[in-house]
């Protein structure tokens, strides 16, 4: 019986084992084990929605930037104290009533010794009301003016060429505020070539053509989960790759860099395979699958001839 027992208990371990390993293997192509790299000083602000991703991008968990000052301080100052009577007009009218109570009793008249009668208790009433109705008019006001406005690049023109970049045409670049960096054709090109290629050179593991195409912080990144494949017996094998629909998030200058944020809905082909025998462990090698992430890349004025650069991935 207890040997029936260590057989059981080691066939469950193992059968955990595999499925923690096809979990981890599932998500092994270039990016898809979360969100990764810098966007600069807005590494840790959330990129604007767009129409290819409109959900909210994931935060970025593995980054060698670190957070701002400013933003230690916002993300460790505690909570404003919550009213104990409640929020909105509901509060104030509370918060009124029990003032004019203890002004009552402070005045020896007592609670509501104020209050003679029906109709004094509605012209109470009436005042506090007006009194609340003021008050939120003026901190709506001055939220509305602390609120910072989003500085989201506009794109013009009709389109001309098969693009899948939204609104990009030929010839047509991004009409954008001052405040914003101008983001053409030329640049959505370059997009969609790196999206393509920085796919097939991971596949490959050919750290080389990464270097060329990543920020180091990406391309250490990309090294440690290739070795990691290895240390498993796995590569990860991509084509088809495939550029379905984009659009620019938001795009700008900082320290001697341009940045550009763009999702992107891409299908491709995806499997893990064993090394030594070529069988599929996760993934499909046939079907396609199709993917949308928020990309980052980021071109140093210094070193133009490098141009952009991957520099952050984030799941959606």
């Amino acid at each position: 019986m207890s040997m029936a027992i260590a057989r059981a208990s080691a066939l469950s371990l193992a059968f955990v084992a595999v499925m923690g390993f096809m979990i981890d293997a599932a998500d092994a192509r270039v990016g898809g084990r979360g969100s990764i790299g810098s966007r600069g000083s807005k590494t840790y602000s959330a990129p604007p929605p767009t129409t290819t991703a409109p959900a909210q991008a994931k935060p970025i968990e593995r980054s060698i930037t670190q957070p701002s000052a400013a933003q230690q301080v916002k993300t460790s100052a505690p909570a404003a104290t919550a009213s104990r009577f409640g929020s909105g007009f509901g509060g104030l009218l509370l918060g009124g009533l029990l003032g004019a109570g203890l002004f009552g009793l402070l005045s020896g008249a007592g609670l509501f010794g104020g209050l003679s009668g029906f109709a004094s208790f509605l012209g109470l009433l009436l005042q506090v009301a007006l009194i609340a109705g003021v008050a939120y008019l003026v901190i709506g006001y001055f939220r509305s003016r602390n609120q910072p406005a989003l500085a989201r690049a506009t794109v013009g023109g009709s389109s001309s060429r098969r693009d899948m970049f939204n609104g990009v045409s030929s010839g047509s670049g991004t009409h954008a505020p001052a405040s914003t960096l101008l983001i053409g054709s030329a640049d959505y090109d370059a997009f969609e070539r790196l999206l393509g290629n920085i796919q097939i050179a991971y596949s490959r593991e050919d750290i080389d053509a990464l270097a060329d195409m990543t920020t180091p912080e990406m391309l250490s990144y990309f090294s440690r989960d290739l070795a990691e494949d290895k240390r498993k017996g796995v590569r990860n094998e991509v084509s088809a790759v495939k550029l379905q629909q984009g659009d620019l998030s938001e795009a700008w200058q900082e320290a001697g860099s341009d940045y550009a944020t763009v999702a992107m809905r891409f299908s491709l082909v995806d499997a893990v395979v064993e090394r030594e025998t070529g069988r599929v462990v996760s993934g499909d090698a046939a079907a396609p699958q199709e993917v949308t992430e928020v990309w980052t890349f980021r071109r140093d004025h210094g070193r133009p001839a490098q141009g952009w650069q991957l520099s952050a991935i984030q799941q959606v």
